[in-house]
């Protein structure tokens, strides 16, 4: 009932969020790279799945709350979430998104940025997993340590066997008819969309 646990339980939220937005994010931009992201996060869910019915370790405090989905907790899901989500993001900065040549500093700067964001809420997220008596320290760590490698494998993946099957799929009469695009040639998708919007608008 304090302050404290309460902003926690908000922060907690955070993968409700996340996958509310990936799902509008689709909706309007239909881009295969955004699609395999989805669907790298829901591998992983499932992965935490059968790890927590293999392992079947308790929660810490079981009767403190009694709407948990699964009376398991190692590792804890929400923080293989958002470990999964903050690496992968933090690999699609780096190693993804193209810099441009007349903005270096800023580019660097805004990624910087955004990559201390990221690993500050998924730090915060997986405290507030043992704040709020929902798992151990174990559970989180272990469930952050998952989330960072499954997130390394799937971004390899995605890089090494999916991207170059962008093209070929964007091309499949379905994906033509739901309007799917590949968008992992062009160096920044902003500003292509920005110049093609304002051509348009003349």
């Amino acid at each position: 009932g304090d302050f404290s646990g309460q902003l926690l339980a908000y922060l907690s939220l955070g993968p409700i969020f996340i996958i509310v937005g990936f799902i509008t994010l689709i909706i309007f931009k239909r881009e295969l790279h955004t699609i395999s992201f989805l669907g790298g996060l829901a591998f992983n869910e499932g992965v935490n799945w059968l790890i927590k019915n293999v392992i079947r370790e308790p929660r810490p405090c079981e009767e403190a709350h009694s709407t948990v989905t699964t009376k398991y907790g190692m590792p804890s899901s929400h923080s293989q979430f958002m470990w999964f989500f903050s690496v992968y993001s933090f690999l699609f900065l780096y190693l993804r998104m193209h810099q441009t040549n007349n903005a270096r500093f800023l580019d660097l700067l805004w990624r910087h940025v955004l990559s201390i964001c990221l690993v500050t809420v998924a730090l915060l997220v997986s405290y507030s997993r043992v704040y709020l008596l929902y798992h151990t320290w174990s559970q989180v760590l272990y469930g952050g340590v998952a989330g960072s490698i499954m997130a390394i494998a799937w971004f390899a993946f995605t890089q090494e066997i999916l991207t170059p099957l962008f093209p070929r799929i964007a091309a499949w009469p379905i994906s033509e008819f739901f309007l799917i695009r590949d968008t992992s040639l062009i160096p920044n998708i902003l500003w292509f969309e920005y110049t093609v919007t304002r051509a348009e608008a003349r």
